[in-house]
């Protein structure tokens, strides 16, 4: 998911994102260590970059294929250039690739082990494949980072992967984090509403979805937690209003089915 810039990478890619054998056009694998640079040094880290940019553009928008020969051409120009094997690890995610994945994460580590960028889409692909506790390290070095420009970015992921491994207390504190450094990030402000939902902390719970739906286009889990708050708090006006707002705009979601079954808990 991102950016032209460095901090601009990351942006496409979180979004909350592999490698293929470059140069080679056919069949994949992790980068070929015999790719070479041309030109000067200076000269192949500016092609890489724009090449990289490139990559990140089209993988935002979801082509892979041509996202793969942009990153082929960025390794070609400079082998070394790290944030070129972080596309690669997020591209072949997309594509169900993990082993490739996972073999570009950690060359574009071993190239550049503090890049906050890096370390957390790798922290993503761990939680992404049954590894929450291990992802977590990764996430903590990213925001260690004091040049990084979206650490909630970080603390969010935390959050969500703390809460795969039902840990409700790390989640809540991962997620206050995040909203600490970006009060209106609208993933925090949600997963929170719902850890306090759990936790019978209603008042706020209907702050923070209410904002969630106030900031961003409300979604099928915003409205249905709303709902459901607005329940239990008695308010039957409001709870019929979001119920109706449900079945308008996901009538074929999960938690539509839900209202319909009565399955509010």
């Amino acid at each position: 998911m991102n950016h032209l810039s460095c901090a601009t990478l990351a942006a496409l890619v979180f979004m909350t994102a592999g490698c293929d054998s470059m140069p080679q056009r056919d069949g994949p694998g992790p980068v070929s260590e015999s790719v070479s640079m041309t030109g000067d040094v200076a000269d192949g880290r500016n092609r890489a970059k724009v090449h990289a940019e490139l990559a990140a553009l089209y993988y935002s928008r979801g082509n892979m294929a041509i996202a793969l020969e942009e990153l082929r051409i960025a390794a070609a120009a400079d082998e070394n250039y790290s944030l070129t094997y972080s596309l690669f690890g997020l591209v072949y995610m997309e594509l169900r690739e993990p082993k490739l994945a996972q073999a570009n994460f950690e060359r574009g580590l071993r190239l550049s082990p503090t890049d906050p960028d890096i370390n957390h889409n790798y922290g993503w692909f761990l939680c992404q494949t049954g590894h929450e506790n291990e992802s977590i390290k990764y996430f903590m070095q990213a925001v260690s980072n004091p040049l990084y420009p979206t650490p909630w970015r970080s603390y969010s992921a935390a959050g969500v992967c703390s809460l795969r491994k039902n840990n409700l207390k790390e989640a809540e504190d991962f997620f206050q984090r995040a909203l600490r450094l970006d009060p209106n990030d609208p993933g925090s402000m949600l997963q929170l509403g719902q850890i306090r939902y759990r936790q019978g902390g209603l008042e706020e719970a209907r702050k923070l979805v209410g904002r969630y739906n106030r900031i961003v286009e409300p979604t099928a889990e915003s409205l249905w937690l709303a709902l459901r708050v607005e329940r239990k708090l008695g308010e039957r006006g409001a709870e019929s209003s979001y119920a109706n707002q449900l079945r308008r705009r996901f009538a074929a979601s999960r938690e539509y089915q839900q209202l319909q079954r009565g399955e509010y808990d």
